[in-house]
């Protein structure tokens, strides 16, 4: 795509770069009030039966992940015109979601500048090892590498580890405002739990909001997963990396069945929202379906995105994600020249 058409695309989606006060008000209604409706029904269904329980669990969690659309908008000033608005509304969300607003927001947008790029890999996205990298890895590396993308620890541990560990600790260097919002989330979070836990029991409280929180989080993780690891993703390193090739290749159009794509706030129009991150949640479906070149991107399916699972690395000379077992063979040479070298090595020495 020549940089002229490069331009055009933006200023293609530009117009719907803009928040309706209306359309967030809306949002923040059909969001936020029925997710503490479906929280205190889950918890009243407890005397019917624990299945029912988790049912409601189940879509009470999609509610958290809407809540979450509202809460990245936020972070990106999409969701109102007003900065202050914006921020406040982050940090409420941010106590429902459990996620360090101020925190987040500048990860996020460290993500944004960097996807795609091999030579800025390493904040607010996942990680990714090329096949080379792995390669010349050490056991130790390849064996936490193996760890970290196995779908049980990242789908499994990792909501645990993000709502338990990573949102509740400030970075290293965070400045008094970033770490400042860490604690009033941090201590909301807290002091919300102590209340409920004193009205309705440790145990009632566990069975309710423990599975909210675990399925919001897996699929929020799979959802910031799929989306950028797809077969033909686009991964350059700095000195080809393009902003625009990067939202619109190496982002996909996940295409969902309309109730998941409402509580999902729209985000699987991936391509997007990384063109234009201004666009808010409730336009994004309106660009795209406006702007024909962006209909080109990379779309993906329920049933097509299981197979992302198993790409694990990212072949650069094919330019392509591969799985683990289609480098054996890579592997096995490099382990043939180690011992052919040593062996050599030995012999000069005898």
């Amino acid at each position: 795509m020549s940089k002229q058409k490069q331009a055009q695309l933006r200023k293609d989606v530009a117009p719907y770069a803009t928040s309706s006060t209306k359309s967030s008000i809306m949002q923040i209604i059909n969001t936020i009030p029925p997710f503490f409706i479906l929280w205190f029904l889950a918890y009243q269904s407890l005397a019917i039966s624990v299945w029912l329980t988790f049912a409601l669990a189940i879509v009470a969690s999609g509610f958290v992940v809407r809540t979450f659309i509202i809460f990245h908008d936020c972070a990106h000033q999409s969701f109102f015109k007003n900065k202050k608005a914006n921020r406040i509304l982050g940090t409420i969300t941010g106590v429902i979601t459990h996620f360090a607003f101020e925190k987040w927001k500048r990860s996020h947008s460290i993500h944004h500048a960097t996807s795609g790029n091999l030579d800025k890999r390493g904040e607010g996205d996942i990680w990714v090892m090329t096949v080379d990298e792995y390669v010349a890895a050490s056991t130790k590396l390849r064996f936490l590498y193996r760890l970290y993308r196995n779908p049980i620890v990242m789908f499994g541990l990792g909501p645990l580890l993000l709502f338990l560990v990573e949102n509740r600790m400030n970075r290293k260097g965070a400045k008094r405002k970033e770490r400042l919002n860490t604690y009033i989330i941090n201590v909301s979070i807290v002091t919300i739990y102590a209340l409920l836990i004193w009205a309705i029991g440790w145990q009632a409280f566990l069975l309710v909001q423990a599975p909210i929180l675990f399925i919001a989080g897996a699929l929020g993780i799979w959802l910031f997963y799929v989306q950028h690891q797809f077969e033909d993703s686009y991964f350059e390193n700095e000195d080809e990396w393009d902003y625009v090739k990067a939202a619109v290749d190496g982002s996909s159009y996940y295409k969902l069945p309309k109730v998941i794509e409402w509580l999902t706030g729209s985000i699987g129009y991936h391509h997007v929202h990384h063109l234009s991150p201004r666009v808010p949640n409730y336009n994004l479906e309106k660009a795209h379906v406006s702007t024909p070149p962006l209909q080109k991107a990379t779309t993906i399916t329920l049933l097509t995105s299981l197979k992302s699972v198993r790409f694990r690395l990212y072949d650069e000379q094919n330019k392509t994600f591969v799985s683990f077992k289609d480098i054996k063979s890579k592997l096995k040479k490099q382990s043939n020249g180690l011992q052919i070298n040593s062996s050599r090595t030995r012999l000069q020495d005898e």
